[in-house]
């Protein structure tokens, strides 16, 4: 099952690399707003609806080790969305960067959408939450190494790609959501592998469509009725 889903993600996988997001932020040019608006809905939205949707799986798992590991997933979830802003406070004023504001800017229709897919997938069944769940963990370790071993050397937000690395034991979580998904395609029918392939493919390009939602500002309600 895993080399089919990373034959699936390949080509979104390498768009989410080479996003502007995350290019500018390797070089040091990302707007401060822009970091800022990625803390707030990563930390505000995100990362809680994806803790839920993994305490949905911890209850549905069929055996204990998929419970241990989606329960332990929320608990990981949470300390990184709180270590994410206590990292963003810590370092803002010595990057210039704006302070959080939790009621600034409200959740972007796609981070709106991304959370509703994680928590509608997890509903469904146990398979679809699997495929749902697997692409931000993959994609945290991928997008989190290729900033580290290719962010330009002195540029500004060094400091801050270093504290959003999860470490060498991240690879750990990664590994064991695709064995994982593995067992779980191993003794599946048909129809339940494409649940898990079918919302993997969805959540893929739910991830691309985050780095897009924090490179562009949330109108505001006045600024959408503005003509």
């Amino acid at each position: 099952m895993r080399q089919e889903l990373r034959e699936i993600c390949a080509p979104v996988l390498r768009k989410v690399l080479d996003h502007p997001f995350w290019t500018d932020l390797r070089n040091g040019t990302l707007p401060g707003a822009a970091l800022a608006r990625f803390v707030h809905q990563d930390t505000g939205y995100l990362l809680p609806a994806y803790a839920r949707a993994l305490a949905r799986c911890a209850a549905d798992a069929p055996d204990d080790a998929g419970t241990r590991l989606f329960g332990q997933s929320v608990v990981g979830t949470l300390d990184a969305r709180d270590g994410l802003r206590a990292a963003y406070a810590a370092l803002a004023p010595g990057l210039g960067l704006p302070a959080q504001d939790a009621a600034e800017e409200s959740a972007a229709p796609t981070v709106a959408a991304h959370t509703a897919f994680f928590t509608s997938s997890a509903a469904a069944s146990y398979h679809a939450g699997v495929g749902a769940l697997l692409p931000m963990v993959w994609f945290n370790a991928e997008v989190s190494d290729h900033l580290r071993d290719h962010a330009v050397p002195g540029s500004r937000y060094l400091p801050w790609i270093t504290a959003y690395h999860p470490g060498e034991s991240y690879r750990f979580a990664v590994e064991a959501f695709s064995e994982l998904a593995d067992r779980l395609a191993d003794h599946s029918t048909p129809a339940q592998r494409r649940l898990i392939t079918d919302h993997f493919t969805l959540g893929i390009h739910h991830e691309l469509a985050f780095a897009d939602a924090c490179a562009t500002p949330v109108a505001r309600p006045a600024e959408r009725g503005a003509r």
